[in-house]
């Protein structure tokens, strides 16, 4: 979603500035700009389009030691320069930046800016004219931030500059992620620490309805009744290393590539002194003590869920059911006596999910999350976390962290089965590290795939995706990653459930890709080929190694049954990857999407 970065200090901001845009690209953009605040006042640079393009219309010599930026993702008024932010108020006296929606911001036009005249249709240029209003009617800057906060519905990161107030950037947040970094003379704002690794490592994170009041050589939390927060601040333990692309053309490549090794971290990070697979105790109590489990997801996210139902109910025979974050918040099912909500996300920021968790705590049911970003909204919020130790995911499409979001399901469901004396007749830290192997073989045959691509995605308009039992898990994330970073029309279907309607939609031609790693099924599926095939369909099998056939296009190295989506999803990524490039599109940004999503 949306960035936010800051900068107070006695450096020059602009480029900090920038550079910190950069790296808060791949969440999402559609504009950006930059407000910079000198003894002349400030001065705003925005543009439409990329950090490239921002570049090329900030004025080199404008020098200031204060400054925020912004990359924004649209959800009020179309991407211009004009919605583009920083928004400023009507005498020019404050300039803001803000991530989130604010839900009532008509409302609050209505009853206090009568007479104004909006520039934008953005929510955020509100929020700003609001400030200016209330300093009017009387208060200081920061009663008015405080007093504006407190009329807010919906979800907010905000900095503000005010041009009486030279040594000062306001800060908040609200359902949105928020964090300030402190130096030796400097202290910066920004949505991720990886924002600001250029500057600082040393971070403090913000929770909800706290105002910041940052200085260069200070920073001060308090909430919105104005009692001061003390918190200490955290290290990032992020390596540049893992944020560059090195010598990759794409993140999405090199996040591929890591696949291997991420499965042989998640191994090592969840394995006991004795060698053996564990977990949290407090977490495997959880577990056992549900009588049903509720995995709330979205996206990919939802698809790891899938085969996590899988996992729990084959292995550790708990009933499962999976639920759309967005759907559930608004359309919660009848509940079992003793459920437990697990609640997969690769930020831990996503707000569909978080809404979801704000309403089961409230109803005191117990909570766990599975994420990759320690210290995100719904990691400190949840009962128990559990972390993905797949490291920074910076491509839009997800590839590591739906594989490490499977591991680590598998491991839960594996863990809890043993202690409770369920009968597990596999060892599953050796099948994962077989696992890790059968995906270094694929990553390290891309001219496979590569072609592949070529043959059957480079100009086609639309194609199909089919399995059946854990291969139909893998099908739809396979159809979501061709669409997202493509813009083929893509979707994964069950292998029987092509001919209840779909198969009106197979011409000549039609990719179908299908996958075959489940020996139950697998004459069944092959089945479903040979009536698309029929139909005028160029079937695409992938197999995998004693379940192949002659014409199959790939045959895939022998893992576990269970194991298998870990695997049989990485040739999907290719495909989908290659195909992009083949399509002339922006594989790590494709257009539209975000890779944080922090609004409903």
């Amino acid at each position: 979603m949306c960035g936010i970065v800051g900068y107070i200090g006695f450096l020059d901001a602009k480029e900090i500035l920038l550079k910190g845009l950069e790296k808060l690209e791949y969440r999402g953009y559609d504009s950006s700009g930059i407000a910079l605040r000198n003894e002349a006042g400030i001065t705003v640079f925005k543009e439409k389009g990329r950090i490239a393009d921002l570049r090329a219309v900030v004025e080199e010599d404008v020098l200031a030691n204060t400054g925020i930026g912004h990359t924004r993702w649209a959800t009020h008024g179309v991407p211009n320069q004009l919605n583009a932010h920083p928004h400023q108020s009507a005498s020019g006296r404050f300039t803001l930046v803000h991530n989130g929606v604010i839900e009532n911001y008509h409302l609050l036009q209505e009853e206090f800016l009568q007479g104004v005249d909006l520039k934008s249709d953005t929510d955020t240029e509100v929020i700003v004219q609001l400030v200016e209003k209330f300093v009017i009617d009387g208060m200081t800057t920061e009663e008015a931030f405080r007093h504006t906060l407190a009329l807010l519905h919906g979800s907010y990161a905000i900095a503000l500059l005010d041009a009486a107030e030279e040594e000062t950037i306001f800060v908040a947040k609200n359902k949105s992620p928020l964090l300030v970094g402190m130096g030796e003379g400097y202290n910066v704002v920004a949505s991720d620490a990886m924002a600001m690794l250029q500057v600082t490592d040393q971070f403090v994170e913000l929770h909800d309805k706290e105002i910041v009041i940052v200085r260069k050589e200070a920073m001060t939390i308090k909430d919105l009744d104005g009692t001061v927060v003390e918190r200490a601040p955290y290290t990032a333990e992020l390596d540049m290393s893992d944020i560059e692309k090195g010598t990759y053309p794409h993140y999405m490549l090199k996040e591929i590539d890591e696949q291997p090794s991420v499965v042989r971290k998640i191994i090592q990070a969840y394995e006991n002194e004795q060698g053996e697979l564990a977990i949290d105790p407090a977490i495997a109590e959880a577990l056992h003590e549900a009588d049903r489990l509720y995995i709330i997801a979205a996206g990919t996210s939802y698809h790891a869920g899938l085969v996590g139902k899988e996992y729990f109910e084959k292995i550790a025979r708990i009933p499962v059911e999976v639920h759309i974050s967005s759907e559930f918040g608004y359309n919660m099912p009848l509940l079992s006596e003793k459920p437990l909500f697990i609640f997969i996300t690769q930020s831990g920021e996503t707000a569909d999910s978080r809404q979801v968790l704000v309403k089961i705590k409230e109803l005191g049911y117990p909570t766990l999350t599975i994420t990759n970003v320690p210290g995100s909204t719904l990691s400190r919020e949840a009962d128990y976390t559990m972390l993905l130790h797949a490291g920074p995911e910076i491509a839009v499409a997800s590839t590591k962290a739906y594989v490490a979001q499977v591991a680590v399901l598998a491991i839960a469901a594996y863990v809890e089965a043993k202690s409770q004396g369920i009968a597990v007749n596999f060892d599953l830290k050796k099948e994962l590290a077989i696992v890790a192997n059968a995906i270094q073989s694929i990553v390290d045959s891309k001219e496979v795939f590569e072609f592949a691509s070529k043959d059957y995605l480079s100009t086609t308009r639309n194609a199909f995706f089919i399995g059946r039992n854990m291969d139909y898990c893998v099908s739809v994330e396979g159809a979501l990653k061709l669409k997202e970073i493509s813009y083929i029309q893509a979707e994964g279907f069950a292998g029987g459930e092509l001919k209840h309607g779909t198969i009106a939609l197979i011409e000549e031609g039609t990719p179908v890709i299908a996958l075959v790693t489940q020996k139950s099924v697998s004459l069944n599926i092959r089945g479903n080929v040979k009536e698309v095939t029929a139909r005028g369909a160029n079937p695409c099998i992938i197999s995998m190694e004693g379940m192949e056939q002659e014409g199959d296009a790939i045959v895939l190295p022998q893992v576990h049954p269970l194991l298998t989506p870990l695997m049989s999803v990485v040739p999907l990524q290719l495909i989908s990857y290659y195909a992009a490039l083949y399509r002339g599109c922006d594989v790590d940004k494709p257009r539209n999407l975000a890779k944080s999503v922090t609004v409903e």
